[in-house]
């Protein structure tokens, strides 16, 4: 007997892209997200920023088990590509893809995806250190300002490095199980860090989905706060937007972005999250999370010292969190989607920092951020060896691979922030200066 597939047009495809009516291609079959997509693991936006477009990259990159992601989606298959149609859609480079695909395979077939399993179990067993250690000085040595100081940058590196760890997991880039996975994400983001597991995946896919685009990435929404790149201060220029006196970011910033995004915006978003949307098995290891710290703290500094020191420790977290995170991603393109193939849009927005054992340590690995993106789920130490093969694959193609100094990278965030020269306090014609002169220039 034969079947009869229905065929489709890029140009079909890409009519269903709204809310609702959603298709996508992958290894040139289409399918039909539009309801599935309320039950998608990595949350239903993520797929939406996909609708109408080729995501067969994307879907390669997130997903460990493609064997058994594709019998789920069966049932969402509505026909595939005219075999008239390329496979890469709105102009991509072919060639590019297909070297970028090989690359993979090559990587693949050198263990390059294969996990040291006792890498991440002495990676958790440092930060179960570092907790323990800090409890005994408290034990033995009391609540002493200096005793606490030190007690608070040990709390704060314990959370910081968990951060990185509950990283790998939520990225499935440890256990060979994807269940197995999920588990121990829950209990290093729930249990060591007070977080919630399907907030975390709900934000951070879509960022790797759609890195630095507007709209689509949730790290460059800044709640009209701060405008960021090149493009959006002249379009609120344009529209005459004056939630804040943008002019004057440079100045702000370092008092709101870095010291309150993790004590604050996140710590709210968080608990609002799990409770709109029905997230109680996060809540639940959340609140195991506050259990613990307060029974250990609250009988050696009571109440309310116990809470001061709890967000003593989210500030020191949330500076180092922000400067390790933006370092890589801030200074870069930001702008609205340009429907570019994975390896060339990964490239624009993201940039390296140079290889040490400390800078490996502080950023969790994070300073191979290129190949973080292009692999999401490599496992973190083997980011060194994929680097030269993705440099020469960028050389052979003339995309951009930038990688710089931990000081250059941390420069460059300030630099970016204050507009300010390196030697001298002339502003740039940047984008907090570029909105300025606008606005000057209508009147």
């Amino acid at each position: 007997m034969i079947y009869l597939i229905d065929t489709y047009t890029w140009e079909e495809v890409q009519k269903h892209t709204k809310s609702g009516d959603q298709w996508i291609v992958v290894e040139r079959k289409v399918y039909n997200v539009s309801q599935w997509v309320k039950r998608h693991p990595g949350g239903l936006r993520i797929i939406g920023h996909y609708a109408g477009e080729d995501a067969t990259e994307a879907f390669t990159a997130f997903h460990p088990d493609l064997p058994l992601v594709r019998k789920y989606m069966k049932p969402l298959l509505i026909g595939e590509l005219e075999a008239s149609e390329p496979s890469q859609d709105r102009q991509k480079n072919a060639a590019l893809v297909e070297d970028f695909r090989a690359l993979r395979e090559r990587l693949e077939a050198e263990g390059c995806f294969k996990t040291q399993p006792l890498f991440f179990l002495l990676h958790l067993g440092h930060i179960l250190l570092l907790e323990v250690i800090a409890l005994m000085l408290v034990w033995y040595f009391g609540t002493g300002w200096i005793n606490t100081a030190i007690v608070a940058v040990l709390m704060a590196t314990a959370q910081s490095q968990a951060g990185w760890l509950q990283h790998d997991f939520g990225h499935l880039s440890v256990c060979k199980s994807s269940r197995w996975n999920h588990l121990v994400h829950k209990f290093v983001i729930g249990h060591l860090k007070g977080a919630s597991a399907g907030w975390w995946n709900h934000r951070h896919f879509q960022h790797h989905a759609k890195p630095n685009v507007f709209k689509k990435d949730p790290d460059v929404n800044m709640l009209n706060m701060f405008v960021v790149g090149k493009v959006q201060p002249v379009e609120y220029g344009v529209k005459k937007v004056k939630h804040l006196p943008y002019n004057h970011q440079h100045k702000y910033f370092f008092f709101v972005g870095p010291p309150l995004l993790i004590p604050v915006f996140f710590q709210f978003q968080i608990f609002h999250n799990m409770v709109s949307h029905g997230l109680w098995v996060d809540l639940v290891w959340c609140i195991s999370y506050y259990v613990r710290y307060f029974l250990c703290y609250t009988q050696f500094y009571g109440l309310f010292w116990a809470v001061i020191l709890f967000n003593f420790v989210r500030f020191m977290e949330s500076h180092w969190f922000v400067w390790v995170t933006q370092m890589s991603h801030i200074p870069m393109n930001i702008d609205y989607e340009k429907h570019q193939d994975w390896l060339s849009m990964q490239l624009v927005a993201t940039c390296n920092i140079e290889q040490s054992a400390f800078n490996d340590w502080f950023s969790g690995h994070l300073n191979f951020q290129i190949e973080h993106h292009l692999f999401p789920t490599m496992p973190r130490h083997n980011y060194w060896r994929a680097a030269p093969h993705v440099r020469a694959l960028c050389d052979k193609y003339g995309v951009k691979y930038q990688e710089k100094t931990l000081y250059g990278a941390f420069a460059d965030i300030i630099r970016y922030n204050t507009n300010l020269k390196s030697h001298g306090f002339t502003f740039k014609k940047s984008f907090c200066s570029e909105l300025f002169l606008y606005n000057m220039k209508q009147h």
